[in-house]
């Protein structure tokens, strides 16, 4: 089964973004693109008032951060909170993207070679294959280039990924 949502990329490098930002925009432009997704019709913020919202520095974005001024900016009715690759892929098969986070500095594993060193992502899809997962995203973009659709290996980057949920709460919670 392949689920893919039409989440549409934006570029950490894009003229819009303060160039002193770019380099570590790759927090607050996932943040941009999942907004931009999930709240079109509100969603006015720009990644460089994204990046100073959440408290972005020149090393990036700390996921603590993300989910403390994620809530501050959405308010109480939306789930801001790490989550497992279960609980993300749920959320793909709800029709919501989820921000995808490559750490092997923070997460101990310095040595370990995935895909990113350290770098968030939005996750837009999966499909499950006999012996991986294979997680799609929008990397985000690199300086000439638009940010592109790429298909990664769960298992080869399992130790170094983290997931956080953005999703409106159900009138029930």
């Amino acid at each position: 089964m392949r689920i893919q949502l039409p989440v549409e990329g934006k570029s950490q490098y894009a003229a819009s973004v303060n160039k002193k930002y770019q380099n570590s925009a790759c927090g607050p432009t996932t943040a941009y693109v999942l907004l931009r997704y999930l709240e079109p019709e509100t969603q006015q913020k720009s990644i460089n008032q994204l990046y100073q919202l959440l408290g972005c520095t020149r090393i990036g974005l700390f996921s603590h951060r993300m989910i403390r001024n994620m809530k501050k900016i959405l308010g109480p009715f939306f789930e801001i909170r790490n989550c497992s690759l279960i609980d993300a892929l749920k959320e793909i098969e709800a029709g919501r993207p989820v921000a995808m986070k490559f750490d092997r500095y923070f997460s101990l594993h310095f040595f370990f070679k995935g895909d990113f060193n350290y770098h968030w992502v939005p996750l837009i899809g999966f499909e499950k294959k006999e012996d991986d997962i294979v997680l799609i995203i929008h990397d985000n973009g690199k300086r000439n280039r638009d940010s592109q659709i790429r298909e990664i290996s769960y298992q080869k980057n399992r130790k170094i990924l983290s997931f956080v949920k953005i999703a409106p709460k159900s009138l029930n919670q």
